[in-house]
């Protein structure tokens, strides 16, 4: 069995605490791996190691970034099937996830190889004479990150390769399921020749780091993916230090499809919308949304695709539905079928669970008076719910405390534009379903999905300090 250290200072070490957890395979809920957590201590090494590390390369050349970041994606792309398979050990993502998630952040990281050159500021037009202005962007210096558990790869590299895109260096905590993943990314940098300190990585438990990244003064900016519960605490913890923080948080997300809509494409793409790795997914279209002419049809339909998924080992190239990465959260999903059900929603298929693994379920005629039409479930399950028209489709859709990602399916153009407008929520997606993303665009929500935006120059503005500068030629006139 491997055992993996922590990577601090570009060195792999040994927890100072001799503190060493098991990682479990979640479908088999044996021991995958053990790995070194890391004490105080250590987090003062790894911040230290970073701080130390910031002026160099936040001065090292673009295009030496963009090297070392494209060697990255080139070392990464022959690793695929090796980073694939632990993200179906330790994550127990189904194959088809595992190879779409690792080939995808070789994109990701040659599309943040790109924005290296693209820091740029401006010239300023200004009021007094001989003055000439600008700004420039300069980077922030250490970056912490705190990644979540159902994209780790992907959503911890991201966050990573833009900031050191941006010249900043970085610390990763990976989430506590999966900190393989995150050793990996240090594993491939380290292969691509990143300077010592730029990247560490330590995985730490929640009670060690507390909010030693928040208070330190060090470092800069905290960037985390994870749920609303702990986004909102570690947003007041900012607030005391004017840290500055991006939050990706959880949703509710909505799938409205329009009496128009081709039938069996709206069916397609809502099933993949929800059961992608099991529903663990925060802008998963959890929430379906159908007017009332074809409701019935739509359920029908819907029941006879995911009828045909097939649920089990991760590593069979046919497994739809794997593991849910944490057995507890079944409990989660049963209370939220009992309610809705007590509460007269009708329950199509599914409810039930083997271990880890929840059958896919189906629940119609879900009113917002149930706990699953608010509440994020987390898993494979979805509410079917009933409009009588697109206003009351959008009524719904909007009613929910979260705005991360919404999408309509719909052959009517002024609706679908309407729609877009309208929807409270930080992306949205027309005649697709809600699971989106590509390395460059505006990724976020707003309300209690958090705010900030990962993605291409837009992650270039949150991770960089905008500064003004003026030159004056020639003597300035002072009035006194």
């Amino acid at each position: 069995m491997k055992e993996y250290k922590l990577f601090i200072d570009g060195e792999w070490v040994a927890s100072s605490s001799g503190t060493i957890l098991d990682d479990i395979n979640p479908a088999t809920g044996g021991v995958y791996a053990r790995i070194h957590q890391a004490s105080d201590l250590d987090l003062e090494r790894a911040i230290a190691a970073a701080y130390r590390a910031r002026e160099a390369w936040g001065n090292t050349l673009a295009n030496q970034r963009e090297t070392i970041i494209l060697k990255a994606a080139d070392i990464l792309e022959q690793r695929i099937p090796e980073v694939a398979d632990v993200l179906m050990d330790e994550a127990g993502s189904a194959f088809g996830k595992a190879m779409f998630e690792a080939s995808f952040v070789v994109n990701l990281l040659r599309s943040a190889a790109g924005e290296c050159r693209r820091i740029v500021g401006e010239t300023i037009p200004s009021d007094s004479p001989g003055v000439f202005s600008m700004s420039i962007r300069r980077p922030l210096g250490v970056i912490a990150g705190i990644a979540p558990f159902n994209f780790p790869f992907l959503l911890a590299t991201k966050k990573v390769a833009l900031a050191l895109a941006a010249g900043n260096t970085f610390i990763l905590k990976p989430a506590s399921y999966t900190p393989v993943t995150g050793l990996k990314i240090a594993e491939i940098f380290e292969a691509a020749g990143l300077p010592k300190g730029v990247l560490n990585v330590v995985p730490v438990q929640g009670s060690v780091l507390g909010n030693r990244f928040v208070a330190d003064p060090r470092v800069r900016m905290i960037t985390f993916t994870g749920s609303t519960e702990i986004g909102k605490q570690l947003a007041a913890d900012a607030g005391k230090y004017l840290k500055r923080i991006t939050l990706e948080l959880g949703g509710k997300s909505p799938l409205i499809v329009l009496r128009d809509a081709d039938l069996d494409y709206a069916v397609k793409a809502a099933a993949f919308g929800i059961f992608l790795h099991q529903g663990q997914v925060c802008m998963a279209n959890s929430r379906l949304i159908v007017e009332a002419p074809i409701f019935d049809a739509f359920c029908q339909k819907l029941v006879a695709k995911v009828g045909s998924y097939q649920v089990g080992d991760p590593h069979d190239p046919h497994t739809v539905i794997g593991p849910l990465i944490d057995r507890k959260q079944c409990a989660v999903l049963d209370r939220h079928v009992q309610d809705a059900v007590a509460k007269g929603a009708r329950l199509l298929m599914g409810g039930k669970n083997d271990g880890s693994f929840y059958q896919p379920t189906i629940l119609a005629d879900v009113t917002s008076d149930m706990a699953v039409f608010r509440e994020e479930t987390f898993g494979p399950a979805v509410s079917v719910i009933r409009a009588e028209n697109s206003d009351h489709a959008l009524a719904l859709a909007n009613d929910s405390c979260y705005g991360l990602s919404a999408a309509v399916i719909t052959n009517d153009l002024q609706k679908a534009f309407d729609l877009s407008l309208r929807l409270e929520s930080g992306m949205v997606h027309v005649n697709d379903c809600t699971l989106l993303d590509e390395p460059h665009v505006p990724f976020g929500g707003i309300k209690d999905s958090g705010f900030g935006r990962e993605g291409g120059h837009h992650s270039m503005d949150e991770m960089t300090e905008l500064k003004w500068i003026t030159v004056q030629l020639g003597q300035r006139q002072f009035p006194f």
